[in-house]
C-alpha cells in the first residue's frame, strides 16, 4: 500500500512539474502549440503508425529538453543567484540542447510531413 501512495506522490511531483513549466516557462506554451499543429496536420494527412511513432519521439525529445533546461536554469538560480561565467555557460548549453532538439525537429516534420502534405497540394 504505502508503495502505491509513494507512486502516487512520485506521478504528482512530476505532473506538477509539467504544469508549472507550461506555466512558467516562455517557451513551453509554444512548443505545445506547435506539437498540437504537427499532430492536426498528421491527422489530415493520415500518417502511418511508424511517422505517427518517430513524431511522437521528435516531439517529446524536445519537450523533455525545454524541462530539462528549465530546471537546470532553476538549479544554477538558485547555487549562483548572481552572474557567474560558468553559470551562464551552463544555462546557454542547456538551452542549445533545446536549439538542437528543435532544429532536428524540424527536419524530421519535413522529412515526414511534406511528402505527403506536398502530394496533397499538387
Amino acid at each position: 500500500m504505502m508503495r502505491r501512495v509513494r507512486l502516487l506522490r512520485a506521478f504528482g511531483h512530476a505532473f506538477s512539474g509539467l504544469f508549472y513549466a507550461i506555466r512558467t516557462q516562455r517557451n513551453m506554451p509554444i512548443h505545445l502549440v506547435i506539437a498540437a499543429g504537427v499532430v492536426a496536420l498528421g491527422l489530415w494527412l493520415g500518417l502511418s503508425a511508424v511517422q505517427w511513432a518517430i513524431l511522437a519521439l521528435t516531439i517529446s525529445s524536445v519537450l523533455a529538453a525545454e524541462l530539462l533546461n528549465s530546471g537546470l536554469e532553476t538549479v544554477v538560480d538558485m547555487v549562483s543567484p548572481e552572474y557567474h561565467p560558468l553559470a551562464k555557460r551552463a544555462k546557454d548549453v542547456a538551452a542549445g540542447a533545446v536549439l538542437l532538439a528543435a532544429i532536428f525537429a524540424v527536419v524530421v516534420g519535413l522529412l515526414i510531413l511534406g511528402p505527403p502534405l506536398w502530394a496533397r497540394i499538387r
